[in-house]
């Protein structure tokens, strides 16, 4: 019987690249690609070296451990030592969702093969057959992305909501500060896209944006000021539909900024996938807040240590 020794190493690299990619996520790190796949690499050589004198000691606890740590190591780097564990301890919690989702999923429909995480195990075939292989391929990015969207549910759950938080606009290399109301209720989505759309009020954001948009933000159905746009702008707007109490649905108008970053918790949470609904309406009558974030936004942002 013929072992494709290639094959097997290429698809634990891309296994073991993918979960340091899941943790890196699940831990909104900014990872070089070459980190990535240099951990990936490493990872899969335990692969290589169980065809070797020295098969046993690659399948010993410990050894499997020392990988681990060294995946993690050059793919994050060693600031600290919680940060470190931190590190490795979501990479393990991340190869246990996947792997033993890869491993439901497979023996409810084929339990002759299970291949996860530089081990292999086979019930009449040695490594394998490629409807296996093809199920993991594709089951792996599933699953992948299965995880990632349950955890940040899991994380907005966590978040105490209802409160003030400084936020920043970003648009064309202005910067905007402004109060906002992180408000659960708010709970509005770009229905093509699901992007999160926050609510600014329109006298907070009139300095950044065109004052013919401003007033067109008034009567969405009336498109005639849309041709005396810049492209720039035009690129920008979204229509969203919402719907009020007691009302039917109505239409609001939205722009993409290039990017909103939110103070929370002494952290600094910067969002690209969000989208800003001007309101007319002055949302704090005593001027508190300017802006109501969606909860959403802090489960999806990158997050950094406040200066």
């Amino acid at each position: 019987m013929s072992i494709y020794l290639d094959l097997i190493w290429l698809l634990n690299a891309g296994l073991d690249t993918m979960l340091l990619l899941l943790c890196s996520v699940l831990l909104k790190r900014n990872v070089k690609w070459w980190r990535l796949l240099l951990g990936g690499l490493i990872g899969s050589l335990i692969v290589l070296l169980m065809f070797t004198p020295w098969s046993t000691v690659m399948l010993h606890p410990v050894t499997k451990l020392l990988f681990s740590v060294a995946m993690v190591w050059v793919t994050f780097g060693l600031k600290r030592f919680r940060f470190f564990l931190e590190n490795i301890l979501t990479f393990y919690f991340a190869t246990f969702v996947v792997g033993g989702g890869l491993t439901g999923l497979h023996f409810m429909f084929d339990g002759q093969y299970l291949l996860f995480e530089s081990t292999s195990q086979t019930i009449g075939y040695q490594y394998g057959d490629p409807v296996s292989w093809l199920f993991i391929i594709i089951a792996f990015p599933i699953l992948f992305y299965f995880s990632k969207t349950r955890i940040e549910d899991l994380k907005m759950k966590n978040i105490t909501f209802d409160q003030l938080v400084p936020v920043s606009i970003i648009i064309q290399q202005q910067e905007l500060p402004v109060k906002g109301l992180i408000d659960s209720g708010n709970q509005l989505y770009d229905p093509l896209s699901q992007t999160p759309v926050m609510i600014v009020y329109s006298e907070a954001i009139k300095e950044m944006v065109p004052a013919e948009l401003i007033e067109a933000t008034k009567n969405v159905d009336d498109m005639m000021f849309y041709e005396h746009l810049s492209e720039e702008w035009q690129s920008r707007l979204r229509i969203i539909p919402f719907r009020t109490v007691g009302q039917s649905n109505q239409f609001m108008l939205a722009i993409k900024p290039d990017s909103v970053t939110i103070q929370h918790c002494n952290e600094l949470i910067n969002v690209h996938k969000v989208l800003i609904g001007i309101s007319h309406t002055n949302l704090s009558p005593e001027n508190a807040y300017q802006c109501i974030v969606h909860p959403k936004l802090l489960a999806i942002g990158t997050i950094s240590p406040a200066s």
